[in-house]
């Protein structure tokens, strides 16, 4: 029997899409992914070009001995791909996970932030 999944690439594995909200104000933008499940060590976020890549695997612990008899979340794994905007600065983003909930700040790039000018008396 082979292991169609350590064959598989991450990619091309079936996942749920995570639901996401995005926040947007003039510094930049704030992404909330519901990652339910997701624990640090198993969640793997990715630029690439303009492109922003999340998966995270689910690890629900069974207990030793314990079979499970009834599984509603038959696909253990969450992927999102998000494209960039040129305006966001993917040099910058920071990434917090807390409670199942991964929120990324992605701040605009400096140049194309809001900035007040000041006047000068003469």
């Amino acid at each position: 029997m082979n292991d169609t999944k350590a064959e598989t690439p991450a990619r091309e594995q079936p996942a749920l899409l995570p639901p996401v909200d995005v926040v947007e104000d003039p510094s930049g933008i704030t992404l909330y992914a519901d990652l339910p499940g997701v624990p640090k060590d198993k969640l793997n976020l990715r630029v690439e070009a303009d492109t922003l890549s999340l998966e995270g695997e689910v690890a629900l612990p069974t207990p030793e001995g314990l079979q499970p008899s009834h599984v509603e979340v038959q696909l253990p794994r969450y992927r999102r791909v998000f494209a960039l905007s040129k305006e966001l600065d993917p040099a910058r983003i920071s990434a917090e996970l807390k409670n199942g909930v991964l929120k990324l700040r992605i701040p605009r790039a400096e140049h194309l932030q809001p900035r007040r000018i000041e006047v000068q008396v003469a």
